[in-house]
């Protein structure tokens, strides 16, 4: 089976797809690795980094697509390269399905196997293959690093012999995978950790990582099946926002995680709460991307609304680029491996499987995930 890793397209994108270590273990496994010229650049890899463990490299992008059985990818496809792809083809990259239905309706029509690296299920079984996970653990680890380079204040407590300094005050809205990893490394560097999250289970986590959890009433909440934070009602939002407006003017960095997914993230930190905090306090809005948990957030940029810095960059896991890309490598190669039919060396594309059921979105020239018929209507369109 040949399984091609192409360059990422995407404008700024460091990360890549496969790195050198995972590449040999698909090449092991019996794969026949295909990667695009230059594939490494970004993260400092040559070309032979790959052939030294078995890589072909590959100077005609198109050929390479149009040729591959399988291809992974981090990205969404650009749709020209959707054309290239030979019809029963496998493609495994991150597809924003909830957002692009044209995409995945190209996908159907081309009938490429599509299988979106955000549907993978938060099951134990996939926990090796959750990249949403993996990438959402480097973003928190970035929120809080990129909030220290933009704070008037150090996060520590420091004694010197001009006198002690406080530690600062940092508040974490959404305690997930990004929230908690925010808390730890907050944490690490010495500040006072406070956070926050609608469902009240992982008040737990949040404490035996030495934070203190602000208990909001906020009636019944919980999370998806998935492990996900349900959507709140307008009511509970009101409330939130209330109990985060204290919090937040007694911060000196907050950093907000809150996501619903395949959703807008709700608006928690609004400009009245803004003006409460003090002139100098930085927030990072870690859902920019998804609508934005802050008011006046901007993506890809650092804007200030009274003295206050408000960091809305996109892509925190791209600003790690080597670990993120060795991340999502595992994650991809974790996927392969455990669909791997060793005597056939070949992917099983096993649609009995509860991953395979959750993560296809796409298969032989319709949409077959039902999750993502209902969001794009389909089922409607055909009765009409």
């Amino acid at each position: 089976m040949q399984i091609f890793i192409p360059k990422e397209t995407h404008p700024n994108e460091r990360r890549i797809a496969m790195v050198p270590a995972s590449v040999d273990r698909l090449v092991k496994a019996g794969a026949e690795i295909v990667i695009e010229s230059g594939l490494g650049e970004s993260i400092g890899l040559t070309d032979e980094h790959y052939t030294k463990v078995g890589a072909t490299v590959a100077s005609d992008r198109n050929g390479a697509l149009g040729s591959a059985d399988m291809v992974l990818r981090l990205r969404k496809p650009p749709r020209e390269d959707i054309g290239r792809l030979k019809r029963g083809a496998i493609l495994v990259s991150h597809l924003d399905p909830f957002n692009e239905p044209d995409l995945i309706k190209s996908l159907a029509e081309a009938g490429i196997s599509a299988l979106s690296m955000e549907m993978i299920p938060r099951s134990t079984i996939a926990q090796k293959m959750d990249a949403l996970s993996s990438q959402a653990n480097l973003g928190g680890y970035v929120a809080v690093i990129l909030a220290c380079a933009n704070a008037q204040k150090i996060l520590p407590m420091m004694m010197t012999p001009s006198g002690t300094i406080s530690p600062s005050r940092v508040f974490i809205i959404g305690a997930g995978v990004a929230g908690l990893q925010a808390i730890a490394t907050a944490q690490r560097l010495g500040a006072r950790v406070e956070a926050f999250d609608t469902r009240p289970a992982v008040a737990e986590q949040v404490t035996s990582l030495g934070a203190k959890f602000v208990k909001v009433d906020l009636g019944e909440t919980g999370e998806t099946k998935d492990g996900y934070a349900k959507e709140l009602t307008e009511e509970q939002l009101q409330k939130q926002r209330e109990a985060m407006a204290k919090a937040c003017a007694n911060a000196d960095v907050v950093v907000t995680t809150a996501q619903v997914f395949g959703r807008r993230a709700p608006l928690i930190v609004t400009k009245q709460i803004i003006e409460q905090m003090r002139p100098g306090s930085v927030i990072v809005d870690m859902a920019v991307e998804s609508g934005g948990n802050v008011e006046g957030s901007k993506l890809d940029e650092k804007v200030t609304v009274n003295g206050v810095t408000i960091i809305g960059y996109g892509n925190l896991p791209g600003r790690v680029p080597a670990d993120a890309s060795e991340m999502y490598a595992n994650n991809l190669t974790n996927l392969v491996d455990h669909f791997w039919d060793q005597e056939q060396k070949t992917f099983n594309l096993n649609r009995e499987d509860d991953i395979i059921q959750s993560a296809l979105l796409t298969y032989d020239g319709e949409v077959v995930n039902e999750t993502i018929r209902k969001a794009l209507n389909l089922d409607t369109e055909a009765s009409s």
